[in-house]
């Protein structure tokens, strides 16, 4: 018996289940400024991120609107797209050089035909972001910018060195010239 390790929770596998997941979740890496899915693309993939940063990230009238972060240890789904086999509206960016390991839906299909347990691991991952999703939500809607700002200095700190200011103050919801402005007024208090 072998044990895979996992974000969710130690997973007791026989050899030749994870010799299944080793075949059917290649691992790669990417380039910084990789786009993993365009708007108007079908996703054929889910993600998990083993190192780097990956953003998800609406085009609006031209301009980036980030809305979430992938950092190590986080599974990367379009979920509609994914499993409704319609267009995204969004787009997966690699901000560093990253890490993923990849699943196609055959594969998941496969995967969960001939290593049960992996339906289990996939439903509590989906269980866990949507709630990590709609507590995200909520604060976006009743936070101000800075607010945001200061929780992410506080639960999220390496954040703030790892993304450039345009996609950090897209993520808050301001404009580049608002963030800075945000730093100086916080700044000064200290």
């Amino acid at each position: 018996m072998v044990t895979q390790s996992s974000s969710l929770f130690e997973i007791p596998l026989t050899e030749e289940e994870a010799q299944i997941i080793d075949e059917l979740i290649p691992i790669k890496t990417f380039k910084k400024g990789t786009i993993l899915l365009a708007e108007g693309q079908v996703s054929k993939e889910s993600y998990f991120n083993l190192k780097g940063l990956v953003r998800l990230y609406y085009l609006i009238d031209g301009e980036e609107r980030t809305i979430h972060f992938f950092e190590e240890g986080q599974p990367i789904a379009s979920l509609s797209s994914y499993l409704n086999k319609t267009p995204a509206k969004h787009y997966f960016e690699c901000v560093e050089d990253t890490t993923l390991t990849i699943l196609s839906y055959d594969n998941e299909q496969e995967l969960i035909k001939r290593v049960p347990v992996f339906e289990s691991v996939c439903r509590v991952s989906i269980e866990q972001e949507f709630g990590k999703n709609q507590q995200m939500l909520a604060d976006y809607m009743i936070k101000s910018p800075e607010k945001r700002y200061l929780e992410l200095q506080e639960n999220q700190p390496e954040l703030l060195n790892r993304v450039p200011q345009y996609i950090l103050a897209s993520y808050l919801g301001v404009k580049p010239e608002s963030l800075s402005r945000i730093r100086k007024r916080l700044a000064t208090k200290s």
